[in-house]
């Protein structure tokens, strides 16, 4: 089990490496790619397109009886248990206008639990990765979770779901500032989630995500010593989740905010 899972990280890095390969020819590009718009803020390129689908080509090709789930292409269902969950450019707002935040995100669930996860920006050339039970990585060098307990210490980042009410992310966002918090927004949910895993930012909190958008960040977060809100392993895949997540003294205050800002969860 170990050996599969480590063959299936290094898979998955090597893969979110030449994705991004190919996702910085169109950013550097950028006066020839398409762009479509699938709505306030939801915004699909070419690049996009094009990336996911060559994610899916390697999948296939070195995993053909596993499942895929990826944010611009209809679902594959495989008969292994194993789902790849695929977002080939996280950030296509930040993309498409030549601001160097987005990633290229895979996850590998069994059974609904996240196993692998891999977040690379190509911008930066960092590669932020893990497995269950084996840790988190920055190119090659172990992260850990903030250790502080005080919003005070440092920024908590926000994400902007078009999904629910506006609303309550200002309640969120005063919340943290009212305790000498400061809240951070780089308008790439993944990366945000890489960051709070490798210390830069005390958590991450965002009222709904995608899958394809938080498994990874979610499983190197608690790889990295952090705490996340669990999600429902028989919906998350399909219907999405909280998140809420961060260094273990700086979880039970997030939860906190969370909770109150967008209600309790059950």
């Amino acid at each position: 089990m170990t050996h599969d899972l480590d063959d299936r990280m290094h898979f998955a890095i090597d893969l979110a490496r030449r994705a991004g390969e190919l996702g910085l020819k169109y950013f550097r590009d950028l006066d020839n790619l398409t762009v479509e718009s699938k709505g306030h803020q939801d915004l699909v390129s070419e690049g996009d397109r094009e990336v996911e689908l060559f994610i899916r080509a390697a999948i296939a090709e070195a995993y053909p009886g596993d499942g895929i789930i990826g944010e611009e292409h209809a679902a594959v269902t495989g008969t292994t248990g194993h789902v790849w969950v695929i977002d080939p450019i996280d950030g296509t707002a930040n993309f498409v206008r030549g601001i160097p935040a987005w990633c290229v995100v895979i996850a590998c669930a069994k059974d609904g639990e996240t196993i692998v996860g891999v977040i690379h920006e190509p911008s930066t050339d960092e590669t932020f990765y893990g497995r269950r039970g084996g840790g988190a990585f920055l190119n090659g060098k172990p992260i850990k979770a903030s250790n502080a307990a005080s919003l005070s210490e440092g920024s908590v980042g926000t994400g902007l779901s078009n999904r629910v009410s506006t609303k309550n992310v200002v309640v969120l966002i005063t919340l943290i500032l009212g305790e000498g918090g400061v809240f951070y927004r780089n308008a790439s949910g993944a990366l945000m989630l890489a960051y709070a895993a490798s210390g830069r930012l005390l958590g991450y909190i965002e009222e709904h995500m995608n899958a394809w958008d938080c498994l990874a960040g979610m499983l190197l977060v608690e790889e990295a010593g952090g705490t996340v809100l669990k999600a429902d392993p028989k919906t998350v895949l399909g219907k999405g989740t909280r998140v809420t997540a961060g260094g273990r003294r700086i979880f039970p205050r997030l939860q906190l905010l969370c909770e109150s800002s967008f209600g309790f969860t059950r």
